[in-house]
């Protein structure tokens, strides 16, 4: 099974960090490049234990639906999300968070099977794998922004 380990180093309090991303309403502007939207289940605010969404995206120039659901969920240092139904076989998003001098480290790990056998294979050589990555570390970059500046009030209301 593949695995996605990446790390981002955020100068903000964990639990505006840990909000942010389990926030529907950020990820909608982290995804704006393949016209990401909620379309089932939690829709917008803060996404919990328990709950799923089902977001609906163009990728590889196709629109696709893909629903998640929070299985895990310990705050503000631990939450993951799985894959219910989509274009993978499977998936599981873990999210670590750690203080570590008045910073946060996010440690993301994301495992997933690719479907059609061989040629999911092939496929996730040859680009998803990057694909991957490169969503991952936009989404991070994005949580890093709200997060480093006051943008992040406009997201959490308290």
């Amino acid at each position: 099974m593949p695995k996605i380990v990446l790390e981002t180093k955020i100068d903000a309090n964990i639990k505006i960090v840990f909000d942010l991303s389990r926030s529907i309403d950020l990820h909608k502007i982290s995804t704006e490049h393949t016209k990401e939207e909620a379309v089932a289940g939690k829709i917008s605010g803060l996404i919990g234990l328990g709950e799923s969404v089902t977001w609906r995206a163009k990728h590889f120039g196709i629109y696709q639906k893909l629903t998640s659901k929070i299985t895990e969920f310990k705050s503000p240092v631990y939450f993951a999300d799985e894959m219910v139904s989509g274009a993978f076989k499977s998936f599981k998003h873990e999210h670590y968070f750690k203080n570590v001098n008045n910073k946060t480290v996010v440690t993301d790990i994301f495992y997933y099977k690719t479907p059609l056998g061989v040629i999911g294979k092939l496929a996730n050589i040859l680009f998803l794998r990057k694909y991957m990555i490169n969503l991952l570390t936009k989404r991070n970059y994005i949580i890093k922004e709200f997060a480093e500046s006051q943008k992040w009030k406009k997201i959490i209301r308290k």
